[in-house]
């Protein structure tokens, strides 16, 4: 064969372009559901494990919006946002079966793990710092792992709330159920302004422009 080119056809890359372009937009098109962990009951509160649905909430009332639906266990708002579909939830199983819920709604409005954020606390971050990441394990976290198992993987998007750590030989698990200190009360509103800024540029933008705004090293994306 030799002075013989193999040639391919023309189309081939117009093809993978157009599929992309179409995988992309689907993506778009498709509801994006962000999800807050927490315990329900007026005792978790304000626990630092909650962090994640006063986030809910503080984005709820952000778009003048209110939890009036359950489906599979979790208090749902919808709304739309930047003319693309937004679900809030709060599952209401407990933090350590979170995912029955997430999973649950994932299968039931099609939503393509690029749409999913997680909002969980996190004791391995000071309490000021919020990070985003495109996948992950739970390290450690119930809720987190809960959802792992019931998505089938960790490649999934995810903004860590920093908590800090717990005082002395105080046990994570029993630091996380206790109230934000007075200190902490103070700025706790301040960086739920943050979080929800951050959620919301997820959604409108994408996880990386809002990991390059919100993440202390926008360099650190793993």
């Amino acid at each position: 064969m030799k002075g013989q080119f193999l040639i391919l056809p023309s189309n081939i890359s117009i093809k993978n372009k157009s599929m992309h372009s179409e995988q992309e937009l689907e993506i778009k098109n498709s509801p994006y559901l962000i999800v807050g962990l927490g315990n329900p009951g007026r005792q978790y509160m304000h626990n630092r494990h909650n962090i994640g649905f006063r986030v809910m909430d503080h984005l709820a009332q952000r778009l003048g919006i209110t939890f009036s639906r359950v489906m599979f266990r979790a208090l749902t708002a919808d709304t739309r946002y930047q003319e693309r579909r937004l679900i809030l939830v709060k599952p209401q199983t407990y933090m350590n079966d979170s995912g029955q819920s997430v999973g649950s709604l994932v299968r039931f409005y099609k939503i393509p793990l690029d749409n999913v954020l997680v909002i969980h606390d996190d004791v391995d971050l000071p309490f000021d710092t919020l990070r985003l990441r495109p996948k992950g394990g739970s390290a450690g976290q119930k809720g987190m792992a809960s959802i792992i198992q019931h998505l089938g993987t960790q490649d999934f998007p995810r903004l860590r709330f920093g908590v800090g750590r717990p005082p002395g030989r105080m046990l994570a698990a029993a630091y996380v159920l206790q109230d934000f200190d007075r200190d902490e009360a103070e700025i706790l509103p301040q960086l739920l302004d943050r979080a929800a800024e951050a959620a919301l540029l997820f959604v409108s933008a994408g996880l990386e422009t809002a990991m390059n705004k919100f993440n202390p090293d926008p360099e650190d994306a793993t």
